[in-house]
């Protein structure tokens, strides 16, 4: 997948803004991209980092991190796609039909998975 990022347009169509490029794949240049673009993310990003890593001799579960926030910085680094994939969610909380419910979560996850995906900016 391109470092090309994921296009939605935001409430009243209005024209996508610009989205960040993604950061190189370590968790130094994600940590600056978050704080950059995505500082409502920081917080979060730091204590899951103390938590999970912090002073560990054993780094295993540092990809799993960094899988994780990959994902979170390259969907919030884009308003439009944050709020739809957060609308996809809230609308098969709400439906009552199992069928649309299991089609909305599908999309979402498609979405995220797409996200996931998305390639440094110099990986093109």
């Amino acid at each position: 997948m391109t470092a090309q990022p994921i296009h939605f347009n935001g409430p009243g169509g209005e024209k996508p803004r610009r989205v960040p490029p993604m950061p190189e794949r370590t968790p130094q240049a994600l940590r600056l991209a978050i704080q950059e673009h995505a500082p409502h993310l920081l917080p979060d990003f730091e204590a899951h980092w103390r938590r999970a890593i912090g002073d560990a001799f054993n780094l295993t579960p540092v990809p799993a991190f960094m899988r994780l926030w990959w994902t979170q910085y390259a969907i919030a680094r884009d308003p439009g796609l944050e709020a739809h994939l957060r609308d996809l969610e809230a609308r098969a909380a709400k439906s009552e039909d199992p069928e649309e419910s299991a089609q909305l979560l599908a999309e979402y996850s498609r979405l995220r998975r797409q996200a996931a995906a998305v390639e440094p900016a110099g990986d093109r």
